[in-house]
């Protein structure tokens, strides 16, 4: 088929250890932090951790990314240039960055992706930076399916979205209130998480509307159930957020969109999966038993009144498991289907709307007894964000994965050859000398069996062909060494076959969609400046994090808390609401702005 498009499941990774187990569950390819500069300072990984990730992931056809996606500053420069040498020289696939000093170095071809940071939610964005020579673009997480049909039916560059994981609040790349508030800069890995923090609304007139709610904490991103319409729509690479989370989490998470999308392409052969091998999940993956503040779609369908924030707690619910039917000293019954054990961490939201957890000492059946008193009442609805069975499965190998592989033995003077034939059609043969000796009795059964021995190899053997004129004896040692040299040939061949991207052309007389650059623009080092310079950019302000500027804003978001409480002045029954109306935390004062026209709001902290 002429129109097949390969598809490519991104997965997180903290670590390579983790990497490896994404990529056994069956991720196409992993993204993950190298020694600095990956917008996670407390995710950074040894050159030698990356070299054995990208090793393992290239047997395999997967593909290994490298965040690179902190903006940097001049004194910076040159050790970055010389880290993504040492990354290049390693087998790192590609870097996924923000600043655009990086496309000015000295550096070797290695592919480039345009992290979310760079604030991709434009057609003409995207435009600009496929003829920059970005070989991949990960939009914005705000855009609509008919805003990401709109850029790709623009664009010949393939397209990365997130799909699952938590949500930040701003535009990517667009948020300066860590920075502002305690010099913790999101677009240098540093965010101090201000979002999820609570805060107190209050009106013009200095009426409260809202004390102590999370109100810019997002739930988190599912879109599982839109997955086929995201391929329609033109997305090449799905993508799985959590830099930061466990191995259980990513094993999770993994499995369930491997599967899900391994359901879509046994429907629809036009697309198919970017690596090679199966994997083999030996659990039922389940999304909500893994970390999530209750799930959303964002804005997939639009702005809709399905809830996107999560304002009574920026921790993990869980799966719902119940409601308490009764309670009494030590225990309480729980009216439900779900099957708890000892323990489990279950939570709920005590009678003053606080958030609560309590640990199971024992669970009989629904009848739980728990390792503290936590006096729930009857009627208290219940959620569990620890499921203590199913972390302890997942701590355990829980997947394998193959390649397969058709072998044929057959004989040639002085001695026998096996061909493999890897899923690929990547072929090799080898061969053994020793005499034909006639078996006195049928050998092929037991020939299949010896050179199925593929034990802990990568390997699978989906047909093994004995295609002898004759049957003769071959020694066991004999079919072992062929098997053994077979595979390791094949082995080579496969890593001789694997050819990564590499950095396309920039097309430097292509104009920047704008003339000028305000902080919003993060030009943070004097290549940056020159790369907007030479593509037509006349007035280029300093980022924020270079110079911090007073009085602007310093958030841009499309979640709109006045939305959120009832008070849009665009919905029928929206009420009035005195501006402006102001965030309270800690002494702090954030006063909301909203452009009703772009249906967007922003933060703006007084001075003091």
């Amino acid at each position: 088929m002429n129109n097949i498009r390969r598809i490519e499941l991104l997965a997180p990774a903290k670590n390579a250890e983790i990497g490896k187990e994404a990529i056994l569950h069956g991720a196409d390819a992993v993204y993950i932090g190298a020694p600095r500069f990956g917008a996670r300072s407390a995710a950074g990984n040894s050159l030698d951790d990356l070299a054995g990730l990208i090793d393992f992931a290239h047997r395999f056809d997967a593909r290994v990314y490298i965040t690179f996606n902190t903006l940097l500053h001049d004194h910076e420069l040159a050790e970055a240039e010389r880290l993504i040498d040492r990354l290049y020289r390693i087998g790192a696939d590609a870097l996924i960055v923000q600043d655009m000093g990086i496309t000015r170095l000295d550096i070797p071809p290695i592919a480039l992706h345009a992290s979310t940071q760079t604030d991709n939610r434009t057609r003409e964005k995207v435009q600009f930076l496929e003829q920059c020579g970005f070989s991949q673009v990960v939009l914005a997480r705000e855009l609509s399916l008919a805003e990401i049909r709109k850029i790709s039916a623009s664009v010949r560059v393939p397209l990365e979205i997130f799909v699952h994981g938590a949500l930040c609040v701003s535009y990517s790349g667009q948020c300066y209130l860590s920075q502002a508030m305690c010099g913790r800069s999101a677009n240098r890995g540093e965010c101090a998480q201000y979002c999820r923090l609570p805060y107190t609304l209050v009106d013009g007139r200095g009426r409260i509307v809202a004390r102590d709610k999370h109100l810019l904490s997002l739930r988190d991103l599912n879109q599982s159930d839109h997955l086929e319409e995201l391929l329609d729509a033109g997305v090449s690479s799905l993508k799985i957020e959590g830099r930061l989370k466990e191995m259980a989490y990513v094993k999770n998470c993994t499995a369930y969109y491997r599967q899900a999308l391994d359901r879509i392409f046994a429907r629809r052969p036009e697309y198919r999966r970017a690596s090679t091998g199966t994997s083999t999940i030996d659990f039922t993956p389940r999304l909500e038993k893994s970390f999530n503040r209750g799930f959303t779609h964002y804005f997939l369908d639009g702005r809709t009144a399905s809830p996107i924030a999560s304002p009574d707690t920026p921790k993990s619910l869980g799966e719902y498991v119940g409601e308490v039917k009764q309670t009494d000293r030590t225990s309480f019954v729980v009216a439900g289907t779900a099957s708890l054990h000892n323990g489990d961490g279950l939570c709920f939201f005590n009678a003053r709307g606080e958030f609560e957890g309590v640990r199971v000492n024992r669970a009989e059946g629904n009848r739980v007894f728990p390792a503290s008193r936590c006096g729930i009442p009857p009627h208290t609805t219940l959620y569990r964000n620890l499921d203590f069975e199913f972390e302890k499965l997942l701590a355990r190998p829980t997947a394998h994965r193959r390649i397969a592989i058709d072998m044929r033995l057959y004989a040639v003077p002085d001695g026998f050859a096996l061909t493999l034939t890897d899923e690929c059609g990547h072929q090799v043969t080898v061969r053994e000398d020793t005499p034909h000796q006639p078996a006195r009795t049928p050998q092929q059964e037991t020939q299949q069996k010896q050179l199925g021995k593929l034990g802990t190899t990568i390997y699978a053997a989906t047909r093994i062909d004995i295609d002898l004129n004759e049957s003769f004896f071959i020694p066991a040692s004999t079919l072992s060494k062929l098997r053994q040299r077979g595979i390791e040939s094949l082995d080579r061949v496969r890593r001789l076959a694997y050819r990564p991207d590499r950095r396309l052309p920039e097309n430097r007389s292509v104009p920047y969609p704008q003339s000028t650059l305000s902080y919003r623009g993060n030009v943070s080092n004097h290549l940056a400046e020159q790369f907007y310079r030479e593509h037509g950019v006349t007035s280029i302000d300093p980022a924020f994090e270079t110079k911090a500027v007073e009085g602007v804003p310093l958030m841009f978001t499309r979640h709109c808390i006045r939305y959120m409480l009832g008070y849009c002045k665009k919905t029928p029954a929206g009420k009035e609401l005195p501006e402006p109306l102001t965030l309270l935390y800690k002494g702090e004062r954030l006063t909301l702005h909203f452009d009703c026209r772009a249906c967007e709001m922003t933060l703006q902290r007084e001075t003091k």
